[in-house]
């Protein structure tokens, strides 16, 4: 057993029994939802009779146009993390990226943070053939402090259509300050290799600044995205803030989405979101519609990305019934579909289809180099009897 091993084990040994077993640290994570979500109920119990009508009440029109922007919000967010895996010499289809995504985004619902990076590698790696967990690991890891920062930044920049705001600001900024500095390249490269250095793995390429300045502006640009359609969830409960605050409803749901993401114990961050959101929200809004508006949100964006997890299996499945070629972008020589039979068929059951083409190149090699041998040897024969 090596050092860090037993420096580990000898932790967990002196940890009570009861919390090294999984359902008692589920339990745990499911209590600590239901305690913020009674928490939150308990906030806003005066505000729940104002906020139902508004719900019952939504305006069709407005309430599809706020779910097909906050759609569009998720598919240019797909392709900020296809930029990412580009830089890091990995090319997927867009359809698969978007599966993988959206399968992460549902993961999160599951008790355990980590879930939503599992999901996503595992899906990749199944449906897109990509073995190099390091560098999706690294660009997931890119992808959440990036999006945080930009978020952090429009938030800023949101507060100037904001006339007051009491929530003390510093720690957000703080934070902010704090990512900016493990993002930089030289820094995210050390940790980087620091970590998979203990697995094996290979550490990711640095990327360059205009590569990471690129995508912060990128990342910026998706949360004005997201508050649109935040804004138009608003209008779909007869509450207008003004087209000027949709950057500050932009940063406002960033701030509850890296609430969301630094609270483990909260499956998809559940309460602590709405919360957090909420208090952002009833400063330009009136509290019966930052409370529905906060509800509304957190059903629409679970609608969408389970409504664009299906589109993109739907995309595969018709692909593959056409017999359509991989795209020019491809990430792979030939369709995922068929390397996931191919690996069924194989003796091991789960060995790589990469893996597998290696090893049949490697008989081909191996046998002609056995015939070679053998016509050597034949021909030895005949010249020296």
């Amino acid at each position: 057993m090596s050092g860090d091993a037993h420096r580990l084990g000898g932790v967990a040994s002196r940890l009570p029994a009861f919390l090294r077993r999984r359902r008692v640290l589920v339990g745990l994570q499911l209590a600590f939802l239901a305690a913020a979500l009674g928490f939150l109920a308990y906030a806003v119990r005066d505000t729940w009779a104002e906020a139902l009508p508004l719900l019952e009440d939504v305006d069709p029109l407005f309430l599809l146009a706020g779910l097909a922007v906050l759609a569009a919000y998720y598919l240019l967010f797909v392709v900020g993390w296809q930029w990412i895996l580009a830089a890091f010499g990995i090319r997927v289809a867009y359809r698969i990226a978007l599966q993988s995504e959206m399968a992460s985004m549902l993961a999160k619902y599951i008790p355990g943070g980590v879930w939503t990076p599992l999901a996503r590698i595992v899906w990749l790696r199944r449906a897109g053939g990509v073995h190099d967990t390091s560098f999706v690991l690294s660009s997931i890891l890119l992808e959440a402090g990036l999006s945080a920062v930009a978020g952090i930044l429009v938030f800023v920049a949101g507060l100037a259509a904001v006339e007051e705001v009491d929530t003390p600001l510093w720690p957000l900024l703080a934070f902010g300050v704090l990512l900016a500095v493990l993002l930089h390249p030289r820094v995210f490269t050390a940790l980087a290799r620091a970590l998979f250095r203990r697995f094996q793995a290979p550490e990711p390429p640095r990327l360059p600044y205009r590569v990471l300045v690129s995508l912060l502006v990128y990342y910026s640009f998706t949360w004005l995205v997201g508050g649109a359609a935040l804004y138009l969830l608003l209008r779909s409960l007869d509450a207008d803030p003004g087209i000027a605050t949709i950057p500050y409803l932009g940063g406002a749901a960033a701030v509850g989405a890296i609430v969301a993401v630094l609270v483990v114990f909260a499956p998809s961050g559940l309460g602590v979101r709405e919360a957090s959101m909420y208090g952002l929200l009833v400063i330009i809004v009136p509290p019966a519609a930052a409370l529905g508006v906060t509800v509304l949100n957190r059903l629409a964006i679970t609608i969408v990305e389970a409504l664009l997890l299906g589109a993109g299996l739907l995309a595969t499945r018709l692909s593959r019934r056409k017999g359509s070629p991989v795209p020019a972008d491809g990430e792979v020589h030939e369709r995922a579909e068929d390397r996931e039979d191919e690996g069924r068929d194989h003796p091991d059951g789960l060995l790589a289809a990469g893996d597998a083409g290696v090893a049949e190149h490697a008989d081909d090699r191996r046998h002609r180099e056995h015939e070679g041998n053998d016509a050597h040897r034949g021909e030895d024969r005949i010249d020296h009897p």
